[in-house]
């Protein structure tokens, strides 16, 4: 009979399972920061590891926690690797408005410009109308992909997908160089 009662699963194994997750916080930023000398998003990933942990359920079995918790870890970070590469981030130049602002607006630029904006927004309106609301939200309200995702209510890599039709649909287009 007392060997029925250890097979039943406990309520207590969420403080447990908590305690471990804030001792492990530490370690997790080290791991990601010695992969990851200088990233910014290094707490962004610890998150993700314990979010998927706590997605997945059925925590339990805590004396394996720190392994597995490592093991999800590794997970993300070639998650993170495997995004970087399909969204070629490393080739995004940040703005810098020293450089990139031009003082003067002499009115050929003026004309140009404009020339180019009612090119863009041509493209923008021959996209399907849901590629066309989620690269709205994404590119000129600068929304986050899982706000768009949770506002239209569609998963997260549907949103994606849509992004990624737009940004094919503007470099098809010639408008996107």
């Amino acid at each position: 009979m007392d060997g029925d009662r250890q097979q039943e699963p406990t309520h207590d194994a969420a403080p447990d399972l908590a305690a471990r997750s804030i001792t492990l916080r530490g370690a997790l930023a080290r791991y990601f920061q010695r992969r990851l000398p200088g990233a910014n998003d290094i707490e962004d990933l610890v998150q993700d590891v314990f979010l998927r942990i706590v997605r997945r359920g059925d925590n339990a079995d805590l004396d394996r926690y720190e392994g597995y918790v490592f093991e999800t870890a590794a997970s993300v970070l070639k998650d993170r690797f495997r995004r970087r590469k399909v969204r070629a981030t490393d080739r995004h130049q940040s703005f810098d408005p020293d450089l990139h602002i031009q003082t003067s607006l002499d009115p050929e630029r003026t004309v140009l410009g404009q020339e180019a904006l009612r090119s863009m927004t041509r493209v923008i309106l021959q996209m399907p109308e849901r590629t066309r609301t989620i690269f709205i939200l994404r590119r000129l309200e600068g929304l986050p992909h899982q706000e768009i995702a949770r506002r239209l209510g569609l998963s997260l890599s549907t949103v994606e997908k849509h992004i990624q039709r737009a940004a094919r649909h503007i470099l098809s287009s010639g408008e996107g160089s």
